[in-house]
C-alpha cells in the first residue's frame, strides 16, 4: 500500500494515486509553491510592488514618469528580474514584463515588453 505524501494516511484506489485526498493535495502543493523563507519572501513582495508601480504609470506601451514619482510610490530600484541593453547601447532594467530606462533630469521612460 502507497501512502499519502501529505498526512502519511494509506491511500486506496488507482495504484497511480498520491494523495489520500484533495485537500492534502492542495495542502501539499500550497506548502511546495510557497516561499520558504522570509528573505525570498521579501525580495518577491518587493519585486511584485516595483511591478505594479511601473504597471500603473505605463497604461500604454510607453510612459514618461519622473524619478520622484517612482519613490514616493515606494520603488526599490535595487531589485529588477533582468536587464537589457539595445544595439544603441541604452540600458533597460525590466522588473518582469514592464522596463525603465533613465533619462535626462531625473526622468525614466517606462515601456511593456509585448514578447511572451
Amino acid at each position: 500500500m502507497k501512502e499519502c505524501l501529505e498526512c502519511g494516511e494509506k491511500i486506496v484506489g488507482r495504484s497511480d494515486k498520491k494523495f489520500c485526498s484533495d485537500l492534502c493535495r492542495n495542502a501539499y502543493n500550497n506548502k511546495l509553491n510557497s516561499d520558504s523563507n522570509n528573505f525570498v519572501r521579501n525580495i518577491n513582495n518587493t519585486l511584485r510592488k516595483n511591478r505594479r508601480i511601473l504597471e500603473e504609470a505605463c497604461k500604454d506601451d510607453k510612459a514618461k514618469i519622473s524619478k520622484s514619482s517612482l519613490l514616493r510610490e515606494g520603488f526599490d530600484f535595487m531589485y529588477f528580474t533582468n536587464i537589457r541593453t539595445t544595439q544603441k547601447g541604452s540600458t533597460y532594467y525590466f522588473v518582469y514584463e514592464y522596463g525603465y530606462l533613465a533619462l535626462e533630469n531625473d526622468f525614466f521612460l517606462v515601456v511593456k515588453d509585448r514578447k511572451p
